[in-house]
């Protein structure tokens, strides 16, 4: 056990006295550190040796005052000396050294003064000797203590997963896979890190290792599995012939070491890696971060983007803080000068139960865990604030990892879960440890939390936690879209929802909201979940809010806004996400948090309302619509191409065909869809609709690629494209003149681009087309008013928008009795956009509406225009995105609701 500060501070007054006069190096020197090393309760002789040889940077044999493999080097010099130059003699060492054996600290002293350095920190501390007592706290590694502070990307989080993914894949190759291994690795962490924090005694397993097991790494699988055994059994039941060095290392239990392992194969290079491993500072290594970067141990592929897995503290605080951190730490501000009121606050913490059901290796749960103990010390440092002396620290600390449940899939993950969460708890014991003076770690492990390894959408969750008991859900559920779940993804949710329709394109996190839903009713249960940001756009929310809201009585009551997610994996695309708190009741306290730069800082608004789309409005959803609400000219689908390759020509084609065959060159059109019109990518395609058979016959060329689209459309499964004509596109829209809408266009443009074709050009199906607009519907369409509609409406494909027509056009708000002033207003200001567009030939609609590149003269026309339409809607200025949505809104609401009670008459007769 670890002693106390206070034992610890009375040994180094002692030493100080004791040591006061001695001035020469060699007559005292080895007394004095075994002293030193006495002061932290730990003996020297366990775990460092005097004068280890060593080649020096200078090839020449040296030898080490005093050497602590792993942790720190001695340098000793008579009083007076240089403590700076013996730290340069302390670092000729290094070159001579295996790379676990370098140190952490080096440590120098004349007898007067002592002098520390930080290699990992770069920091350094001098003082006297007499003064050790004041600076005791900078020796906790000695002792056993550790007070870092994380940072999620610290090299050594990343080198210690390289090199357990090291260890994983050697034992995987020698036939060690599957369950096994993965409970394996588990003890693995566990004993890194016990090694590092005071659980054991410090480096006694790195000792272990390095003095018990033979080089070749031959008896290491059979001496772990007997080390496996003694940390499962109590010190009194343990074989009375144990060697000491075994026997020294504490009873554990929890179930961690219970189950019987094989006996893993062991060689020389795995032993290597065991024993760097053992020489990184475990006690760095935050456990809110490594669950999820040992995680990615198990996964080769993962392992390469090892660092971006985590999911970070600053987001997991964007979901706990409204949820309950900053209620609780509100009620602690105004209780804490009262007692009575402080003990019963900390009783209702000691109560409180979370839940995560796709908890991963815990993240969550770790951080909520730590800040709930965090709140606790400040409690008891309220509570004894006058001094009153505590004599036992497990009395006074009511809060435990049996709050805390989970339900995980990936039984590997789940255990590291349980695991994370006994280190997490041992970390704020040590900091209560520093606190009260009094050394306290809850060995042997009688609590844990309760973390269930299975499928969260396929069990009750009463069965993991009763809801009598629950206080909070929190989790992170998986972000997997409804375009790429697998069958049984699919149909998990199909069953959720009960087989309503639309009800197999919700994204899989839809299940979980559901089951939440379900699970907290008429309760006072909160819970809040980090989603991608697409169910709360376009045609997901109705399908999934809708009856959260109507079946379940759910309130919304905080959400984050669309934010980029700070961890995505390099290589692979960003998540844009959300975060929405609810509850089966209303609370006046609502909040939104927006972000004007989405991979920045939120900015929080109190609001009267949260509805399904995340805006300060009243409850709606927008349905499907098959014609627009207002009277406006009605949308279509350019024409679908699909089989019909032989009617396509490429722009490296076009002059080949013409050449050789000239008669088809009048039957040729331009085709255009999103990526051509945006890109200003040439493209045509044979438009044979009107032309007769007799000529098609003449064109020989032309029949070969007919006859190609034929046989194309005869292999297809699709028997409405086996029986079509292969002279023509499944659709033939060709209007004199229309308006196209890109289907799918880049978040990045404040505008999506829009424009005009004539009957040369052809649309296909990635564009919508309105074959009547005038300039006025391209002015509004083109503005902000009908951006801001599209932002909270639309889908999205990935982070880009997809236009639609039932959602986000038909149900569109038109201004009501526009003016003819105000509207002529519009077509200048739209024709305007459209010139200033003309003067840059050279350049596509996504160079001149990228975010950069956008000419000034093009930005102008554009705000000119936004003015005039925002004069149709009303006459006073929108002063931000949110006031323009509610407005939208409401408008909606006035248009849709003569036509809901339309419907309903229609019904009634």
């Amino acid at each position: 056990m670890a002693l106390s500060w206070n034992e610890i501070k009375d040994r180094a007054l002692k030493f100080s006295n004791e040591w006061a006069e001695e001035t020469k190096e060699r007559a005292e020197k080895d007394s004095f550190w075994n002293d030193f090393f006495n002061v932290f309760g730990i003996s020297r002789r366990r775990v460092a040796t005097f004068e280890e040889p060593v080649k020096k940077i200078s090839g020449n044999q040296g030898f080490i005052d005093l050497f602590w493999k792993g942790t720190l080097l001695v340098e000793h010099k008579s009083k007076g000396k240089n403590l700076d130059k013996a730290f340069e003699q302390a670092t000729d060492y290094f070159p001579g050294l295996k790379e676990h054996e370098l140190p952490k600290y080096i440590l120098v002293s004349d007898f007067d003064k002592i002098k520390l350095f930080d290699l990992d920190e770069r920091t350094e501390h001098e003082f006297h000797v007499s003064e050790l007592y004041k600076n005791v706290k900078l020796f906790g590694f000695i002792a056993g203590y550790q007070k870092r502070t994380f940072k999620e990307e610290d090299p050594v989080n990343i080198r210690a997963a390289e090199l357990m993914g090291k260890l994983h894949d050697q034992l995987e190759e020698f036939g060690y896979e599957g369950h096994h291994l993965e409970v394996y690795l588990v003890r693995l962490l566990f004993i890194l890190f016990a090694d590092d924090t005071s659980i054991f005694e410090k480096d006694t397993f790195k000792e272990f290792l390095d003095q018990k097991t033979n080089e070749d790494g031959s008896d290491l699988g059979a001496l772990m599995a007997q080390f496996f055994q003694v940390l499962n059994t109590p010190k009194e039941k343990r074989f009375k012939n144990l060697d000491d060095h075994l026997n020294q290392f504490p009873y554990v239990n929890g179930k961690l070491f219970e189950e019987f392992l094989p006996i893993a194969s062991f060689n020389s290079k795995m032993r290597s890696i065991l024993l760097e491993a053992s020489g990184l500072d475990w006690g760095k290594i935050s456990p809110a971060i490594f669950g999820s970067l040992f995680q990615s141990v198990m996964n080769p592929e993962e392992r390469r983007n090892l660092g971006a897995h985590y999911t970070s503290e600053k987001n997991i605080f964007k979901l706990i803080k409204p949820l309950f951190l900053d209620e609780l730490r509100d009620e602690f501000e105004k209780v804490k000068s009262n007692s009575k009121k402080l003990k019963e606050f900390h009783h209702k913490l000691s109560t409180l139960k979370f839940l995560d059901p796709a908890c991963g290796s815990g993240n969550f749960l770790i951080i909520t865990y730590r800040e709930l103990r965090l709140l606790e010390i400040d409690i008891l440092r309220e509570l004894f604030k006058k001094g009153e002396q505590v004599l036992d620290v497990s009395s006074i600390l009511w809060l435990d990892v049996d709050q805390f449940y989970g339900i995980e899939y990936d039984e590997f993950a789940a255990k590291i879960a349980e695991v994370a969460m006994w280190l997490i708890d041992h970390q704020m014991n040590m900091r209560v440890s520093e606190e009260f003076g009094q050394y306290f770690a809850r060995l042997p492990l009688k609590k844990a939390a309760r973390i269930i390894n299975n499928d969260a959408l396929e069990i009750d969750w009463n069965e993991v936690v009763s809801k009598v008991e629950l206080s909070y859900i929190i989790g992170n559920p998986p972000f997997i879209g409804s375009n790429i779940m697998n069958k049984k993804q699919r149909s998990q949710i199909v069953k959720i929802f009960n087989k309503k329709s639309g009800g197999g394109t919700l994204d899989y996190v839809a299940g979980w909201y559901i089951l939440a839903a379900k699970y907290i009713e008429k309760t006072q249960i909160k819970a809040a979940f980090v989603s991608t940001n697409s169910i709360v756009q376009g045609e997901q929310t109705n399908l999934l809010w809708n009856p959260l809201q109507n079946e379940f009585g759910i309130k919304i009551h905080f959400a984050h806004t669309t934010f980029k997610w700070s961890n995505e994996a390099k290589g692979k695309a960003a998540v844009y996400c959300i975060i929405v708190g609810f509850a089966s009741f209303d609370t006046k306290d609502k909040k939104i948090f927006t972000y004007e730069d989405i991979k920045g800082e939120p900015s929080e608004i109190s609001v009267k309302n949260i509805n399904a789309y995340l805006v300060d409005a009243k409850d709606l959803f927008i349905t499907k619509s098959r014609k627009p609400i207002c009277n406006v000219p009605s949308i279509l689908k350019g024409n679908y191409y699909a089989k019909s390759k032989g009617l396509i020509v490429e722009e490296k084609d076009l002059s080949f065909l013409i050449d050789n065959e000239p008669k088809a060159e009048k039957w040729i059109k331009k085709l255009i869809g999103a990526s051509e019109f945006i890109n200003n990518k040439k493209r045509f395609c044979l438009w044979l609709v009107d032309c007769p058979p007799s000529e098609l016959r003449t064109m020989p060329m032309v029949m070969q690629r007919i006859n190609q689209v034929k046989l194309d459309r005869l292999k297809s499964t699709d028997k409405g494209m086996q029986n079509l004509s292969p002279i023509r596109f499944r659709e033939t829209h060709n209007p004199d003149n229309c308006l196209i809408i890109p289907v799918v266009s880049s978040e990045n443009r404040k505008y999506i681009p829009l424009g005009f074709i004539d009957k040369n050009t052809i649309s296909t199906n990635s564009n919508l087309i309105m074959p009547e607009a005038k300039l006025y519907h391209f002015g509004v369409l083109m503005s902000e008013m009908h951006m801001t509609w599209v932002k909270y409406t639309c889908g999205r494909l990935e982070s880009r928008f997809r236009y639609s027509k039932d959602v986000v056009y038909n149900n569109y708000p038109w201004a009501k009795e526009v003016s003819e002033k105000n509207k002529k207003k519009v077509e200048e200001k739209a024709q305007k956009v459209l010139d200033v567009r003309a003067e840059f030939p050279d350049s596509s609609l996504a160079d001149l509406y990228h975010q950069l590149t956008m000419p000034p003269k093009l930005i102008k026309a554009h705000l000119e225009l936004d003015k005039a339409v925002d004069l149709c809607y009303r006459p006073q200025a929108f002063t931000n995105e949110n006031t323009r949505i509610e407005y939208l809104f409401d408008l909606y609401n006035e248009y849709k609701g003569p036509l809901l009670n339309e419907k309903k008459t229609k019904r009634s007769k």
